[in-house]
């Protein structure tokens, strides 16, 4: 892969992510398919989502690896793009959550791999903190785009 940018905060993220769904033309309600951990991966999927939603995609997401349980996002006014009813599987694109590859997640590589082989889509990945370098994911997966943040340094401060 090849770094293309280095850009900061949220806008980093989601601008880069948009115009790689542009440049796709996917046909109105095509599926963009993100795979991730329930909680700590649905907010960024939701903003995902919530910033490529002129686009005419049908967004879903799929908790783990288990397809049974995709849910579409919907976009819900004064609120944002929230989950809903259940929905099949049939991705244009798929995008791999940082979330699944980190250390106690209970899926393994060779999942991630049978999805995307199953699929035979282009894929994208996101995370946080080179979760995808450090879990040895990147040799094994073929990431068109790969959005790599990072959130460091936290601060934290508090009336005495």
């Amino acid at each position: 892969m090849t770094t293309i940018t280095t850009l900061t905060g949220v806008p980093g993220i989601l601008r880069p992510f948009k115009e790689y769904l542009k440049e796709k033309s996917l046909t109105e309600g095509s599926q963009i398919v993100y795979y991730g951990c329930a909680g700590t991966c649905t907010p960024f999927v939701e903003l995902l989502a919530y910033a490529t939603r002129d686009l005419g995609l049908k967004h879903l997401f799929v908790p783990l690896f288990d397809e049974k349980s995709a849910h579409v996002l919907k976009s819900v006014p004064d609120v944002g793009m929230q989950a809903g009813e259940s929905a099949a599987v049939q991705p244009a694109i798929i995008v791999l959550m940082g979330g699944l590859a980190m250390p106690g997640v209970p899926v393994t590589i060779e999942e991630a791999k049978a999805v995307v082989s199953k699929h035979g889509v282009p894929v994208a990945g996101v995370c946080f903190q080179s979760m995808f370098e450090k879990s040895g994911w990147l040799p094994e997966i073929s990431f068109e785009l790969l959005i790599d943040a990072m959130i460091d340094p936290v601060t934290i401060t508090r009336k005495e």
